[in-house]
Order: structure tokens, then sequence, then C-alpha cells
């Protein structure tokens, strides 16, 4: 029980809660507790107190009970409402059940690194795939997952156990080549191009990739070359070029000189390329497409460390057999939607519901079949499209790419 006999006036009360007055006193059980309180409440009289008399009375039964004030006015309310007190607590209210479970979060880790920690979105649409194209049942709740629970699984103890931390893609800075945007118009076929340096090791110069993405499908080739120049570039750049389904329209570049130059503009006009256009300076848009590409693909994939330039051969075959495919026909993309504003200027949207493929973009092109290259139809780019699925095409890539430099690392370290 508590031993509050001593106070027995509102003074008395008054002075024991400005520390004038002592009392001991130990907090009894719940249910005691709320007897003890109504009692004291019809003791002092409570309902007739006035305001300041009745938040004294309060103070002193929340410091005397331990009970906060939200707890208090809760149990006063009742006091007044049915002259008694007693506790309503039931049992602990049973949790929600957990929507995405233990299994759920591992299978997300494996997607994670089968595809390098893609986006959110894009991580999203390959679970949607997974489940809805392919027809694997165990992405069946990871196919409505959100994007910030997607994020929330990622940051929980299971998810960090499997996959641990990670270190986000670093920025590349490459500039990028008639001094114009192009206008594709809605149209496939006007390549974005870029090249990549592979690294510098005491002084010698690593191998070149090369990097060609369509703007408005975001098709994607890439290529490897031993050095930049016509010997090496323009066979590779020809057979990326011919690799694409679609006409090529249009080839813009940086202002670099492995691009804008003679033996470049004659190759162009053998494929009949209609439109050779360079960025404008200082507008580092023009070229933004490709340059972000260079991170989000070719770094993610290819790293920033050295690869000798005699390895070219094995690494383009590589990027164009392997790399590409996987690229088009498995790795979604972001098209965005350009909306005009009230003041005349063109605006991007990136919306989830358009988050797709490379080749799902082209398909969902009006009378897709008018931009695809004579003897190409869509049965046969369906073929290789459905052939495997995402994931069963990232491990492909995966093992590719670790046999890849197991190759490399082997030849530059031989065993002693």
């Amino acid at each position: 029980m508590l031993k509050t006999q001593g106070l027995q006036t509102l003074e008395q009360i008054r002075a024991f809660l400005d520390g004038a007055q002592l009392l001991g006193f130990d907090v009894p059980a719940r249910d005691m507790l709320c007897a003890w309180l109504a009692s004291e409440l019809r003791r002092l009289r409570y309902k007739r107190l006035g305001r300041a008399d009745k938040g004294l009375v309060r103070r002193y039964l929340e410091k005397v009970s331990g009970l906060s004030r939200a707890q208090m006015t809760r149990l006063i309310r009742q006091f007044l409402d049915t002259g008694t007190l007693r506790d309503r607590r039931g049992r602990p209210t049973k949790p929600f059940p957990r929507r995405y479970i233990d299994a759920d979060i591992r299978l997300l880790a494996e997607v994670d690194a089968l595809h390098g920690t893609l986006s959110g979105p894009a991580t999203r649409k390959l679970c949607e795939r997974a489940y809805r194209v392919f027809g694997d049942e165990r992405f069946e709740r990871l196919a409505t997952l959100s994007n910030g629970h997607l994020y929330n699984l990622r940051g929980s103890r299971t998810y960090q156990r499997l996959r641990g931390g990670y270190q986000k893609t670093r920025p590349v800075r490459v500039h990028i080549g008639e001094r114009r945007k192009p206008h594709p118009d809605g149209r496939p076929g006007f390549l974005r191009v870029d090249s990549v340096h592979q690294g510098d090791l005491d002084g010698v110069k690593g191998l070149y990739h090369i990097n060609l993405v369509d703007e408005v499908t975001q098709f994607q080739f890439v290529g490897s070359v031993e050095r930049i120049s016509e010997r090496f570039l323009l066979p590779v750049l020809e057979a990326l070029i011919q690799a694409f389904p679609f006409v090529i329209l249009g080839f813009h570049s940086d202002n670099g000189s492995e691009y804008v130059n003679r033996q470049v503009a004659a190759l162009l006009e053998k494929l009949r390329i209609q439109e050779f256009t360079k960025s404008r300076a200082r507008r580092t848009n023009d070229n933004a497409l490709v340059e972000s590409k260079n991170g989000s693909v070719v770094r993610k994939h290819l790293g920033y460390a050295h690869i000798s330039g005699r390895f070219a051969r094995r690494v383009n075959a590589f990027t164009q057999t392997v790399l590409s495919p996987y690229l088009n026909y498995h790795r979604p993309c972001f098209p965005p939607i350009e909306q005009i504003d009230d003041k005349g200027r063109v605006r991007k949207r990136y919306r989830y519901e358009q988050m797709m493929t490379p080749y799902e973009k082209l398909k969902s092109l009006p009378k897709a079949d008018q931009y695809l290259k004579p003897g190409i139809t869509f049965e046969a780019l369906d073929d290789i499209a459905y052939a495997m699925s995402d994931n069963e095409a990232a491990q492909r890539l995966n093992e590719a790419r670790a046999e890849l430099f197991r190759y490399i690392n082997n030849a530059q370290n031989p065993a002693a």
C-alpha cells in the first residue's frame, strides 16, 4: 500500500511537491494503484476543486504513482465518467503479420548480387518481370514491392548479413562532338557515343571501351579496343553500329578527335547515317545520356582498374556477346517523358510505370516495325529476349565476367 497518510490537506500536498516534506512510499500493483487513485480522488473531492487545485492534485498523483501525464488524464477522465477506476489494459495487441518474410529478403539480396545492386525502381521492375513475364513464383510478393519498402528491406539485418556494405558507382567525368543537340522526335536510331579508358599502369595505357546508346530506346552496345586509333577503332565501331536492330539515322559525339575526324565521317557516310553532330560548348547535357551509362554500366561491370590493351579482343567478345544482350533485353531503364511547362521549358519526368527494358521500349513505339532493319523481325528478336529470364541472364553475365577477369589475372600474374 502507498504510505500517504501524512498528506491529508492540499497545503500538505503542496509542501510535498515543493520538496519541503519527505514521505516514503512504495508503488503497488496496477489494480491496487487504481483503487488507491480512486480513493484519493474521492477523499480530496476532486470534482469540486478549482482549476489550480485540480492541477495540484494531478501533479501529486503523477509523482506518487509514477504515471505519465497522459495516463493520469485518461484515468481521471474514467473516474469522472464512471465514479470508479479499473485497469482496462488487456493482453498485448497481436502484431500485424509480416508481408515480406526472410525468404523474400534473401531473394532480394540474390537479385542485387546478380545485377550489381541497381536502383530501387530498376530492382522492382526485375522482381515484377521475374514473376509476371518469366513465371517465377518465388517473386509473387516482391512483384508488388514499393520503392520505399525496398530500401527498408535492404537496410534489414538479414539483408546486411547476406550482402554487407556496397560502394556506390563513382561519377565519371568524360567530355563528350555540326554543333547542336540531336532531335530524335520519338524515333529510334539517334546514337550517342563516348569512350571510356580502362586506366593506366606505370605509364602504359589500358584498353578503351566504345559505348553507343540510342537516345529514345536506350538500346546500348559496348565494344573494346586496344588503342584509340583508326586501325583499332573503326572496325569495332562499325560492328557496334551494325548490331543495332533498327536503322541508324544520327551519330552524336563529344569533341574528341577519336570521333571527329575524316575516317569516322567516311564510315558514317558508308553506312548512310544522315546526321553527324557534336556537343556544344558549355552544354554539358548534350551527351549526358551516354555519360551516365559510362558510370552505371561500363564502370559497374568492368570497374576502374587497369586492363592491358593486349586483352582487348577477349574483353570485346565479352562486351558484345554477353554484356550488350543483357543490357538490351534484361536490364530495365527509365525512358523519360518530356513535358513542356508554363514557361515553355521541356521537363523530363521519370515514372515507374514507364520503366522497361530497351527492347520493350522499342516494341512499344507506334508502328515499331517501320524502324527495323530489313530482314529483322520482332519474332526473331523475341526469341532472343525471352530465351532466358533476367536472373538467368545476369547469372550468365557474372560467370562470364568472372571467367574473363580470372583469365586476365592469371595472364598478368603467372605462377612462379
